[in-house]
């Protein structure tokens, strides 16, 4: 009988499944380059991403189409969330950034002077569907993080947004940022957008942004315009600190659109003076009588704004 050791198992290794990637998609210049210049090199992201906020750049929701059919012809994964409130401090209930600032008689945060516009209507629901999204519960079920592809550039102003986002420790996402890393600039960015044989995407944010430039007003189409003199007529009675949604007027431009809109002769004086006395107090009143419905029955913001905008085009 052979005495010799039986033959040794080899020990194997079961190598984990690596973490999914997602691409924040902001329908803009830096994360086009980006998601475009992934897929030329064989890297497409497991996920890509967007937030929809509700009150885009009416050229922003067109872009998109271009890109998720770009996409759908690339088997690229392609969502879109939007923030749903749970509880609301006014009536009716309100389903867009647009809805909030009309709902709650204010303005949005940046043009209070704080920057949580973003984080409510943009990161929180991309978060919030991430956690629900089976890839991401598995790798960090298996201690992994999701890695987050965030479209910064190598450019001046992106480099001071990147120095802030990585002094943040987030225990679910690796933040990563390869515009930086390739060290491509937004010139670049462009430049890699058109070799694709892509229109350039126009500057992403929502039209009433109190960052938006004055040039970027001009190109506003008029139904667009007609809801900035509301935003501005329904938050005046409770603006203490600023005028309007440029905050304060400087030599440049005055702290109100509204007044900007007049002085361009954007529209015309009687539809802004129209705008200004009848339109927030039908809204109150609209918010008075939807109050005492049933809960269930109750009409939406979005149900006033389009009577709002239907009526405009009437009287156009």
């Amino acid at each position: 009988m052979s005495t010799s050791p039986l033959p040794r198992m080899v020990d194997s290794i079961l190598a984990g499944a690596p973490p999914p990637v997602v691409l924040a998609y902001g329908i803009g210049v830096d994360s086009t380059a980006l998601l475009v210049e992934l897929e030329a090199r064989g890297e497409a992201p497991d996920l890509v991403l967007s937030a929809d906020p509700g009150a885009e750049k009416p050229e922003t929701y067109e872009y998109q189409k271009v890109m998720a059919a770009w996409m759908e012809a690339r088997g690229i994964p392609y969502e879109v969330v939007r923030y749903v409130p749970r509880r609301f401090k006014h009536w009716p209930p309100y389903y867009s950034i647009l809805s909030n600032v009309l709902t709650n008689a204010t303005l949005p945060s940046i043009s209070m002077g704080r920057h949580s516009c973003s984080l409510k209507w943009k990161v929180a629901p991309q978060d919030a569907f991430l956690k629900r999204w089976a890839p991401a519960q598995a790798a960090w079920a298996r201690g992994q993080k999701v890695i987050r592809l965030i479209g910064y550039d190598a450019s001046p102003a992106d480099s001071r947004r990147y120095a802030h986002a990585a002094t943040i420790d987030d225990p679910l996402f690796d933040c990563r940022c390869p515009l930086r890393d390739w060290g491509w600039t937004r010139d670049r960015c462009i430049a890699r957008i058109v070799a694709a044989g892509l229109p350039v995407p126009p500057k992403s944010s929502c039209f009433f942004c109190g960052a938006i430039r004055p040039d970027e007003v001009r190109a506003l189409p008029s139904w667009c315009l007609r809801l900035i003199v509301l935003i501005e007529a329904r938050a005046a009675p409770r603006l203490r600190t600023v005028e309007g949604l440029w905050r304060r007027s400087t030599k440049t431009k005055p702290g109100r659109i509204t007044d900007f809109i007049r002085a361009e002769l954007l529209l015309p004086e009687a539809e802004i003076a129209s705008i200004q006395r009848d339109a927030p107090t039908d809204l109150i009143r609209f918010q008075d009588a939807a109050g005492i419905v049933p809960l269930a029955e109750r009409p939406t913001m979005e149900a006033w704004i389009d009577s709002f905008n239907a009526g405009l085009k009437e009287a156009a």
